[in-house]
C-alpha cells in the first residue's frame, strides 16, 4: 500500500522492517518447549513486563518523554528509554513520531483515514502493524527539537536492534534457549499484539466523560483494559488530559502506571508530576452522563 492522504500531508508505506520482526517474533514461538516452563520463567517475565512495559513505555517514553508530564534525571531517561528497546516494540524514536502524527491528526476533524478508528479490527491489525506514515513537513507536528537531536534517542535508533539481540543472547547463556524465548519472542509478541489491541479497542467501545471539542478521536475507557496495560486503557482520560501523569479519574480505574510514577516521584527520582486537576483542557466538554459504546468488529 502507497497512499498518499488527502491532506497531501505525506504518504503511507508498507515496512518491511516492521513486518519482518512482528513474524520473526511470533513465529519463534513454535520453538518453545511450554511442558518445561518453570516458575522463575513466570517470575522473570513478571518482572519484565514491570520494567519494560510499565516503565520503559508507559511511564518512561509515554507519560515523560512524549507527553512531558513530570520532570526526571537524565539517567532515569536514558534507563527508560533502554527499557523501551527491552519491549521489543521497535525504534523508540520512530514511535515519538509516530505518536505526535497521530495526536496532531487525531485532534482535527480532517484526520485521514489512517488514523482514524472507522474500520475493522482485521483492516487495524494491517495497517497498525504493517504500514507506517512518513510525513511531508515534519515542522508542522511541533516535536521538541530536544527529543529530535537527543543523543540517546538517536543511538538506540540506530541499535535497538543491537540491543535486544545482545538481551537475547544474556538470557540464552545464562538460563538456556527455552527461558530466552519465552522472556524475548512470546513476551514482546505478547506486548506487540497486546498494545496494538489495546489501541484499537480504546477508541472503537467502552465508556467516556469527555468530548474533545474540534477533534475526530475522543478515546474511550475501559476498566479491564485500563487494569493489564499500566493504565493505557484508559484513553478518553488521556485524550482529555494528555499531559497528565495520571490516567485513571476513578476509584475503580487502576492504573499501574501511575503508582509507578507515584512511587518515583516519593524516592525522589521524578518530579514536578502533572495531574488532571492542574490541566483540563479547555476543549475538553465533560459529559452530563457516561457515554457507553459496545464493541463492533
Amino acid at each position: 500500500m502507497n497512499e498518499t492522504l488527502k491532506t497531501n500531508a505525506g504518504t503511507i508505506n508498507f515496512s518491511w522492517k516492521k513486518t519482518i520482526w512482528l513474524y520473526l517474533m511470533m513465529l519463534s514461538i513454535i520453538f518453545i518447549d511450554f511442558s518445561i516452563i518453570g516458575w522463575h520463567d513466570f517470575i522473570i517475565n513478571f518482572c519484565l513486563l514491570f520494567l519494560t512495559v510499565g516503565i520503559g513505555h508507559s511511564v518512561g517514553l509515554h507519560r515523560g518523554i512524549i507527553h512531558k508530564s513530570y520532570k526526571t534525571t537524565k539517567g532515569f531517561r536514558k534507563i527508560s528509554l533502554y527499557l523501551f528497546v527491552l519491549t521489543g516494540l521497535g525504534n523508540p524514536l520512530n514511535w515519538l513520531k509516530q505518536h505526535y502524527f497521530r495526536d496532531y491528526w487525531q485532534n482535527r476533524k480532517d484526520c485521514p483515514r489512517y488514523f482514524q478508528y472507522k474500520h475493522s479490527l482485521i483492516t487495524d491489525y494491517f495497517w497498525n502493524l504493517h504500514l507506517t506514515f512518513i510525513p511531508k513537513d515534519l515542522n508542522r507536528y511541533n516535536i521538541p527539537e530536544e527529543d529530535l537531536s537527543d543523543p540517546t534517542l538517536l543511538w538506540l535508533s540506530k541499535t535497538w536492534h543491537v540491543n535486544y539481540i545482545a538481551f537475547m543472547a544474556i538470557f540464552y547463556f545464562l538460563l538456556g534457549i527455552n527461558s530466552m524465548l519465552v522472556a524475548t519472542c512470546l513476551r514482546t509478541t505478547i506486548i506487540i499484539l497486546g498494545h496494538w489491541y489495546i489501541g484499537y479497542a480504546s477508541h472503537k467501545y467502552g465508556y467516556s466523560r469527555h468530548k474533545i471539542k474540534g477533534a475526530d478521536e475522543s478515546g474511550y475507557n475501559d476498566v479491564l483494559l485500563g487494569l493489564i496495560s499500566f493504565g493505557e486503557g484508559f484513553h478518553n482520560n488521556h485524550h482529555s488530559y494528555p499531559t497528565s501523569a495520571k490516567f485513571s479519574s476513578k476509584w475503580y480505574e487502576i492504573d499501574f502506571g501511575w503508582m509507578l510514577v507515584w512511587l518515583l516521584s516519593k524516592l525522589k527520582i521524578i518530579k514536578n508530576v502533572k495531574t488532571q486537576d492542574a490541566n483540563l483542557k479547555p476543549s475538553a466538554i465533560p459529559h452530563k452522563t457516561v457515554i457507553w459504546k459496545l464493541p463492533k468488529f
